[in-house]
């Protein structure tokens, strides 16, 4: 402080004096500067302004990116990224802290815990931690809702608020975890095993309200993911603001952007479910009305009168059908028998003209020798050769006395 006066040095100074004086300092000899280093705990204001932390391995700074600045950068900063910052650094006399109001910023690079996270994401996903199948489905009317957050945060009053708006059906019992810190990641692993070792709720919400990178570390370590994806009980993530997520969002059943948006999904409105067992029971009794008028018609059909008449109508086409395949089988039959008649005599005839007594009876006589052999050639025949003639009627034994040709 060479420039300082010695009567400056030697008086004794108000606060207001002192930190005009670092004020004027600070912002005198550092009136435009160039930093490297880790968003953390990124707000934005209602405004269009940013507040944030800027960080490394052993301090940090709180900056302001004003609106105008802001809507220029060419990206959306956010927790765990790497930028080179603009700006100058300014004193806030109100709370005795120094700020640098960033100009410009650009990225480069993935922040130490974002770069964690993402290795870790890469590693679980190949494990399948993350994939689809492993998903299950919310039950449609969950008796008992299960909460793993802290138990005085904003979140679990979010929670409870929605729920007794939108179902008073629904049970709700909180797990009350450590949701920031070194303890966090065990508390919330030991509530989540709790729920599922007792069956105690039919869906789980796991997490907490908004917060820097760091405070949702706890949502991303290895031990909770494992505990979210092992969870038999179906588990909504609920971490943070919308644009804030965790590990924990892409091992969990379901991802809630919010807290209160996970309420939402768990617990369905109680109008909603009465409206839909109403229309059910009408439609039910309407299609059962219908069917009762139906079978009374048919009933009616079913009287003494009513049944010969529909027999009489079955029967007596058959019956006629009947009548005439008979007049034709009897009358196919009559040909049939007339044609085999017929064909019968023919055969009669052919064999009767075939018979060898019919040609005997007609003045021949069949000749054999005496072995019985019929003689068609007179040349194999010798003189004095003992022969049989058989007329149409006897036999007469004879003997050879010549031969001619």
């Amino acid at each position: 402080m060479g420039g300082m006066s010695d009567d400056v040095r030697d008086s004794s100074l108000t606060v207001s004096q002192l930190t005009g004086i670092i004020k004027t300092l600070l912002e005198n000899s550092l009136p435009q500067v160039t930093v490297k280093g880790e968003i953390s705990n990124f707000k934005p204001s209602s405004a269009g302004h940013c507040y944030f932390v800027l960080k490394d391995s052993a301090a940090q700074i709180n900056a302001v990116m004003f609106r105008g600045r802001a809507q220029a950068l060419g990206f959306q900063p956010k927790d765990g990224m790497l930028v080179e910052a603009r700006g100058s650094i300014s004193v806030y006399p109100g709370r005795g802290a120094y700020q640098i109001i960033i100009s410009g910023m650009s990225v480069t690079g993935d922040g130490d815990i974002m770069a964690m996270i993402e290795e870790r994401k890469r590693r679980l996903a190949q494990e399948g931690l993350f994939d689809s199948a492993r998903k299950k489905r919310l039950p449609f009317f969950p008796r008992t809702l299960g909460v793993v957050t802290s138990p005085n945060g904003a979140a679990l009053r979010d929670i409870l608020q929605i729920v007794r708006r939108r179902n008073t059906k629904v049970s709700v019992i909180i797990f009350p975890a450590v949701v920031q810190g070194s303890e966090a990641a065990a508390s919330i692993v030991s509530q989540i095993q709790a729920a599922n070792l007792w069956s105690l709720c039919d869906v789980l919400i796991v997490g907490r309200g908004g917060g820097s990178l760091e405070d949702l570390l706890p949502f991303s370590e290895e031990s909770v993911v494992r505990a979210i994806a092992g969870s038999g009980i179906p588990v909504i993530s609920a971490v943070g603001h919308e644009i804030d997520w965790a590990l924990s969002d892409f091992a969990a059943d379901v991802r809630a952007p919010t807290p209160s948006a996970a309420a939402e999904i768990a617990v369905p409105l109680l109008e909603d479910i009465t409206g839909a067992v109403t229309e059910y029971r009408q439609g039910l009794e309407s299609a059962m009305r219908a069917r009762t008028e139906s079978l009374r018609l048919m009933l009616r059909a079913f009287s003494t009168e009513g049944m010969e008449l529909k027999l009489r109508q079955i029967l007596n086409p058959l019956i006629m059908r009947f009548d005439s395949l008979r007049e034709a089988l009897i009358e196919g039959a009559g040909t049939l028998i007339s044609a085999r008649r017929e064909r019968i005599s023919q055969m009669v005839q052919i064999l009767e003209s075939c018979n060898p007594q019919a040609v005997l009876s007609r003045g021949y006589s069949m000749v054999t020798d005496a072995d019985g052999k019929v003689i068609r050639d007179a040349s194999t025949l010798k003189d004095g050769e003992r022969i049989i003639i058989r007329p149409a009627r006897g036999v007469i034994e004879a003997s050879v006395s010549g031969v001619r040709e």
